[in-house]
């Protein structure tokens, strides 16, 4: 390899490379999706988040009326 090659190989082309990724990372704010800011009207149906989709439909009080059972110990307590 020569001179010209070497320099090519080891400066232009890293620099080039890393010249389009600051190109990338610079571009104009104007190429994102509007963001949602606080106090704007919010125009969608409101969704609520379940980590258990199936377990959203049940009732946390049993249908009788009293009490639910306990299953688990746990808590602050010590007494695991």
């Amino acid at each position: 390899m020569n001179v010209v090659q070497t320099i090519l190989v080891f400066a232009v082309i890293p620099l080039a490379i890393y010249g389009v990724i600051a190109l990338l990372t610079m571009r104009d704010k104007r190429a994102r999706s509007p963001r949602y800011r606080p106090g704007q009207p919010w125009d969608y149906p409101p969704v609520w988040w379940t980590a258990n989709p199936a377990g959203a439909q049940e009732s946390a009080v049993p249908s009788g009326g009293g009490k639910a059972k306990r299953t688990a110990k746990g808590g602050a307590r010590g007494s695991w």
